[in-house]
């Protein structure tokens, strides 16, 4: 599991071996850190070190140095470095160091012109970002401020531009604690965190900044601190999946029931119950209309259906609300599983049939859209803006006051669990963001929660406290659905309705330690 903690407590992790007077051995393997990284990227690219080209942007704290230090190896393999210095207060035995080694430097600060040092930037092989770190509030002010906007300009969005940006820590412009983005953000190809990742890596704009994230390890305990973010890896949702044996049956192996789909929104059930199966459990009990229960059963053959109540079809989990409007029916059946006591994943029109107080086996999954109606019945006024710019913090407030989980969807999907404790997946392919997709994801978490319902060794096994298993499920719902977003979008645009086999797949995958590779 991957877990991130705040920049007060990573700094505060440092001081006792700065205090012990290993400051530079710290920042010497910082800069190995992310001379590796810069190199294998050029690597990556086809590119030589001898006759390429880096620019090393280097501010007045730690990070400046780390990246200086990183300049002076590059230097000495061969790529030709500038040092575009963004204070007058750059650490002198790094600058020095660069110098040595055949670098030269210009200070913004003296009134060199910015466009043109951006431009020199945008035109590099690498750039390396070590304007600011931790101890800064994130936003980018004067010179650095004037640089960052030139340089987005000029160099134009991440995929589209020669240079290739490695940050030093975390992308400069974004909130080392909350991913918050208010200004200017040099947005990196890859990011070199020290120490242990940042919350800000993982969460809102951040994440979307930071690109393919690296953490080198400085040695610092963080045995006594409490995760601010963690981020689960495919170990953990493999130990979440339950490989059948001999003795199973399907009942033993886990029944999801749906109430979903209407007859306006057909379609809804089907790709929730396809995904649930896809997924792995002993079968789907589908409560609805006999229209949308005949088009369920024209995909998926195997799944039990009828128009009874929630209490006749006994069930481990339930999923309700995906496509289930203007329904009379349906709506009494999300009322009812949602109180039953049951884990229950509610989705779309059934979140607001949500009461007061649950319990944390209730997983809501809103958008953006509905997470802001949803605060709103409870006199909190967020707009769908406020809430993409701190998803972390409207999710925990919507955790806290419902005593739900709560799954806020995105590109970085968060998961808030009562307790206060939150993970962020960051595993989607763009090609996601398609209609139906939702739908995929609810029968996904579904399947989870009814194959881990009786399971009282789940929790340990993936490292977390028994109250936040149910947000540890829909996270490892969330990393499924990402990757098989990626295997889909290897064969081009993703149709969701296919999607099932690409579920499949990634199960498998992870069942047996393989790796999908990232897509871009």
């Amino acid at each position: 599991m991957l877990e991130a903690f705040s920049g007060g407590d990573v700094r505060a992790a440092e001081a006792p071996l700065i205090d012990a007077g290993r400051g530079d051995a710290l920042m010497q393997r910082a800069a190995h850190g992310l001379f590796g990284v810069a190199l294998g990227l050029l690597r990556e690219a086809g590119r030589s070190t001898y006759g390429a080209t880096a620019v090393v942007l280097a501010g007045s704290g730690n990070n400046g140095a780390d990246a200086l230090y990183a300049g002076e190896r590059l230097l000495r393999r061969g790529v030709g470095a500038t040092a575009v210095l963004l204070s007058d207060r750059v650490h002198a035995a790094s600058l020095d160091a660069f110098l040595r080694a055949g670098g030269t430097s210009v200070t913004l600060e003296d009134g060199a012109d910015a466009g043109a040092l951006a431009r020199h930037a945008a035109t590099a092989d690498l750039v390396l970002d070590g304007i600011i770190g931790t101890g800064s509030g994130g936003n980018l002010g004067g010179s650095a401020r004037a640089f960052a906007e030139a340089f987005t300009s000029v160099a134009g969005p991440r995929g589209r531009r020669t240079a290739l940006v490695v940050a030093c820590d975390l992308p400069s412009g974004i909130g080392v604690d909350t991913g918050r983005v208010d200004g200017p953000v040099i947005a990196a190809d890859a990011t070199v965190t020290f120490g242990a990742a940042k919350p800000g890596l993982l969460l809102g704009d951040g994440a979307l900044a930071a690109g393919e994230l690296n953490v080198v390890d400085l040695g610092l305990d963080l045995s006594a601190l409490t995760p601010a973010v963690r981020s689960l890896l495919d170990a953990d949702v493999a130990a979440l999946l339950r490989r059948p044996t001999a003795q199973d049956h399907k009942y033993s192996r886990g029944v999801l029931g749906v109430a979903a789909g209407s007859a306006r929104y057909p379609g809804a059930a089907a790709l929730a119950v396809g995904a649930a199966l896809a997924t792995g459990l002993g079968m789907v009990r589908y409560l609805g209309p006999d229209a949308v229960a005949a088009l369920v059963h024209q995909r998926n053959p195997e799944v039990v259906a009828s128009g009874g109540s929630i209490g006749e079809a006994r069930s481990q989990a339930w999923l309700v609300g995906p496509g289930a409007v203007d329904d009379e029916d349906q709506r009494v059946r999300a009322v009812e599983a949602i109180t039953a006591g049951l884990p229950v994943v509610v989705d779309a029109g059934a979140l607001s049939e949500v009461p007061e107080r649950v319990g944390p086996q209730v997983i809501l999954t809103p958008h953006a859209g509905e997470l802001s109606q949803l605060l709103a019945g409870r006199g909190v006024d967020a707009d769908r803006a406020a809430i993409e710019a701190e998803p972390a913090h409207y999710a925990l407030r919507a955790a806290e006051m419902t005593g739900a989980t709560v799954l806020l969807k995105g590109f970085t999907t968060v998961v808030a669990a009562p307790s206060g404790t939150l993970f962020a997946q960051t595993d989607a392919s763009p090609w996601l963001s398609t209609a139906g997709s939702g739908d995929t994801l609810s029968g996904i978490i579904g399947a989870l929660a009814a194959t881990l319902a009786e399971d009282d060794g789940a929790a340990g096994r993936v490292g977390v406290a028994q109250e936040d298993l149910w947000a540890a499920t829909a996270a490892a719902g969330a990393l499924l659905h990402g990757r098989a977003g990626q295997r889909a979008a290897l064969r081009g645009p993703v149709v969701v309705s296919t999607l099932p086999s690409d579920i499949g797949a990634v199960v498998a995958d992870l069942l047996e330690g393989r790796r999908l590779a990232a897509v871009p």
